[in-house]
């Protein structure tokens, strides 16, 4: 790596830092924020043209992004918006791609209709980092589930959708060939995906040192996606099925130190390359300009076009959002209340309460027209809408125009929607409880739960303790290990921090079972399970000390 490089990088990585920082004063989200100083940068007179690699974004960045999405993904709330979820990140990109194929034919001729629908592939995910803005609003965790499932999928989705309009464009078009390199790529993603999972789990598991498992972890998307991408599969799809599962299987087979590692890396990871995602969109304005501007004499063409399909990207968006989830929503509670019913006959005491659970959350949380609405306008376009146009065979016909009108849509779409995004939560009176962070409500009945719990397991004598009568006061009345001093508990000998350390196991198995009767929420659970993870490992230091 040359000076020079190591200077650019060690400065954006700054820029990001000052960005974010910047951006919770001036109320501007740092993406947006990140994305104006890069087209600032971008038009100075002694900076080049930048033209950043579509693989430095589609395989370096991307399949840890969305590996890292997967991996802290709400499992809970995942399924019960798995049809609304799936919906959005592969019905409406199928058909916003033939819509938007329809209207560059109409626009830009001697397209052709492959390519058209490729470059509709193109402008129809919406983007996993732009997310990020609609998530720092307070916005109602039903929505925000939504988006994310929908951003993690849906990226692949078109993706594959564009690489089979390509194909299609070179060779003759066949509907049936086509399904089944669809099918073909997701199908053969999620096998290898969850199959690299369950390895990387196997492996780390049996990995004492919290460190070198971190290390194992960061090439887990990697494993996932390269494998996929040779057999002609989606490595994001991969990526996010490896990060699935390993997100689900963290809980139970990680120790509390090695999972705490995990949060720590991959937040610093998701900031980084978040942050510089923006910047380099912002980078990349002025060399797009510039071949535009030499090819068709000016600008205007490609802004006429890039208006247009934002705006039918908006009404196919509109015209899914305010009908179909809701019609899945209202399917899904009536299935849940009628399974509930059957399983009561059945007398399955814990499917009754999973199902009892769902049914109280869609009634709790339904969808009204404001929800739609969010849904509609948060469905912002990113880098990898750039990304992916700069992939198209050099020798497409109107390259030059295809690559900018998808910078364009991307760009504004980030700029007119990210800035207006949250005068419109207040607007729709959308704000509130959910922007004051975790359900402390949920929390305390779970803490209630988990005491008597604990409470139970010190009297009992099929649960091994150590010697019950070394289990501190605080303990035996709180039942809560965190509860205690820290300076009472450097105090006490081994033997009664081994019997707290037992505890909170005890505890932790009980969390699991909590998770899976469905009653509360994923942010709930997880918040807990990080004060159950921080209690064992400051047991586990005074354990250290004492030796």
């Amino acid at each position: 790596m040359s000076i020079q490089t190591l200077v650019v990088v060690t400065g954006a990585v700054l820029l990001i830092v000052f960005a974010n920082t910047v951006s919770r004063r001036v109320r501007v989200a740092g993406p947006l924020l990140l994305m104006l100083l890069g087209v600032g940068i971008s038009l100075l007179p002694f900076v080049p043209a930048i033209t950043v690699q579509p693989s430095v974004i589609l395989v370096g960045v991307l399949p840890p992004l969305l590996y890292s999405a997967a991996v802290s993904a709400p499992a809970i709330e995942f399924r019960r918006e798995l049809g609304a979820i799936s919906g959005l990140a592969f019905a409406l990109v199928i058909v916003s791609s033939l819509v938007l194929g329809g209207l560059f034919v109409l626009l830009i001729p001697g397209l052709g209709f492959p390519l058209a629908v490729a470059l509709g592939a193109i402008l129809s995910p919406t983007d996993a980092v732009a997310t990020s803005i609609v998530r720092k609003l307070g916005a109602p965790r039903r929505i925000l589930t939504m988006l994310e499932g929908e951003s993690m999928l849906n990226d692949a989705s078109a993706l594959v959708l564009l690489r089979t309009a390509v194909a299609a464009a070179a060779a003759s078009f066949s509907f049936v060939s086509t399904l089944g390199a669809f099918a073909w790529s997701v199908v053969s993603a999620v096998v290898i995906g969850c199959a690299v999972g369950a390895v990387a789990l196997w492996l780390r598991a049996r990995i004492s040192s919290p460190t070198a498992n971190t290390a194992i972890g960061l090439t887990v998307p990697y494993l996932a996606f390269v494998p996929t991408e040779a057999v002609g599969g989606s490595g994001l799809v991969a990526a996010v099925a490896a990060g699935v599962l390993c997100g689900q299987g963290a809980v139970r087979m990680l120790t509390p130190e090695q999972r705490i590692s995990d949060k720590a890396t991959w937040g610093t990871i998701e900031f980084v390359l978040e942050g510089a995602v923006f910047l380099g969109m912002g980078l990349e304005l002025w060399g797009l300009a510039q071949d535009n501007i030499r090819a068709h004499e000016g600008l205007a063409t490609p802004l006429l076009i890039a208006g247009a399909a934002f705006v039918v990207l908006i009404l196919v968006r509109a015209a899914y959002a305010f009908t179909v989830p809701r019609l899945q929503s209202a399917h899904a509670r009536r299935r849940s209340s009628a399974a509930t019913q059957s399983k009561r006959r059945r007398r399955d005491p814990a499917q009754v309460q999973r199902r009892q659970a769902d049914a109280v959350y869609y009634s709790s949380s339904p969808l009204s027209w404001r929800h739609s609405t969010l849904l509609v306008w948060a469905g912002m376009r990113g880098a990898v809408t750039l990304a992916a146009a700069q992939t198209l065979p050099a020798d497409a016909p109107h390259r030059e125009l295809l690559v900018l009108t998808a910078f364009v849509v991307a760009g504004g779409s980030l700029l007119v929607q990210g800035l207006t995004l949250p005068s419109l939560v207040r607007v729709l009176g959308l704000t509130g409880s959910e922007k004051a962070g975790p359900p402390y409500a949920e929390i305390r009945a779970i803490d209630a739960a988990l005491r008597r719990t604990a409470q139970r397991a010190v009297g009992r004598s099929d649960i091994r303790l150590g010697d019950r009568s070394t289990v501190s006061g605080a303990v035996r009345a709180a039942a809560i290990p965190q509860l205690v001093a820290g300076e009472e508990r450097a105090a006490r000998g081994p033997e009664s921090l081994n019997s707290d350390l037992a505890l909170v196991r005890v505890m932790r198995a009980r969390l699991h079972e909590l998770g899976r009767s469905g009653r509360y929420s994923t942010a709930a659970l997880r918040y807990v399970m990080d004060e159950l993870d921080a209690t064992e490992i400051s047991i586990k230091l005074h354990l250290e000390s004492q030796k």
